[in-house]
């Protein structure tokens, strides 16, 4: 089960999960599209915008929440076929 860390570039995690915007904005990141976004991680984005580590850990698990529940989805449908 592939999981989202601090690590990931924002421009990738927007890319492969575009929902994820959504909450980037939620914490801060309004600029998820900015140039520095292919080469910024999660994590450096969140020290850049002043979010705690404490609110760091809530947001992974709001992101690793979205994509479990994105794959459970596309699970399903490949089983009804």
């Amino acid at each position: 089960m592939k999981k989202i860390t601090l690590k990931i570039p924002i421009a990738q995690l927007v890319l492969e999960y575009p929902e994820s915007a959504e909450i980037l904005m939620k914490y801060g990141f309004h600029c998820v599209w900015c140039g520095f976004s292919q080469y910024e991680s999660l994590g450096e984005g969140a020290e850049i915008h002043g979010i705690p580590k404490k609110e760091q850990q809530k947001l992974l698990a709001e992101l690793n929440k979205l994509i479990n529940k994105r794959k459970g989805t596309h699970k399903k449908q490949v089983k009804k076929k």
